[in-house]
């Protein structure tokens, strides 16, 4: 059992058949904190329009979560573009969950992060969704691929896990081309509010760098990477990777990349 002070998580995807849930279970059970931010895409209302998945895993992580609140510990929920219908309800508290816009949240060491999901930095989503929609469905369809995949590696003994959807996002050249203009926005944003760095989502891209001397974090997802970023007692930031094929291994850890 591990004590931090935050953990912050994102696009979970609740209600698809790709959402992790058995796994963030496993994450959840195993981490204490005193804040917890779901930084967007918490439940998939697009997927859910055309399908709806909805497992007693992920109905657990509901309960698990509002538990939490219930107990004293503080829990925020950001809405992104896969559950924008809640940015209706902003301001308001479901169950002891506040539900913001965006947080801005000092660490322990006195550094402070802007909190939002990221859709405000990915012009294709802003401007044309029936392009992301589509990109949606079609990254569904590699994590269903990449769910086929696994289960052959395992039958051989393989159980290093290997995620189709990030080798296929190292190899295009536009998706990396992507990720580094909505890392560039990010800290555009949080340099403009004179704060130290930004924790969003969105992208599925776990990542703890430091860019022109301010920290850029991404929490990854729990769709395919199975990632989480926690906040340490100190304020050290550090990238949990559980993995999707963990079970009830203890994860791989990757220490912080931004410091003080």
């Amino acid at each position: 059992m591990r004590v931090v002070r935050s953990i912050f998580i994102s696009d979970i995807h609740l209600g698809t058949r790709a959402c992790q849930a058995d796994a963030l279970l496993g994450f959840l059970r195993e981490t204490l904190a005193d804040n917890l931010f779901l930084v967007g895409d918490i439940i998939d209302f697009w997927a859910m329009r055309r399908h709806v998945v909805w497992t007693e895993a992920q109905n657990t992580v509901v309960q698990k979560i509002l538990r939490r609140a219930r107990h004293g510990e503080r829990v925020v929920f950001i809405p992104g573009n896969h559950d924008e219908a809640l940015r209706d309800y902003l301001g308001i508290a479901f169950g002891d969950i506040q539900v913001a816009s965006e947080v801005v949240h000092e660490l322990a060491d006195g550094r402070r992060f802007l909190l939002l999901h990221g859709d405000e930095f990915d012009q294709i989503t802003r401007h044309h969704q029936w392009v992301a929609i589509l990109g949606d469905v079609m990254y569904n369809a590699l994590v269903r691929v990449n769910a086929l995949i696994s289960f052959v590696r395992r039958r051989f003994g393989w159980h290093c896990y290997w995620s189709l959807a990030g080798y296929a996002k190292r190899r295009i050249k536009k998706a990396m081309q992507f990720i580094f203009d909505f890392e560039d926005a990010a800290i555009h944003a949080a340099r403009q509010r004179g704060l130290d760095g930004i924790i969003c989502g969105h992208i599925h891209w776990a990542q703890i760098r430091e860019i022109e001397g301010l920290c850029y974090v991404n929490c990854g997802d729990w769709v395919d990477s199975c990632t989480a970023i926690v906040e340490h007692l100190d304020g050290r930031l550090e990238l949990i990777n559980w993995g999707a094929d963990m079970g009830n291994a203890m994860p791989a850890q990757k220490e912080e990349a931004c410091v003080s």
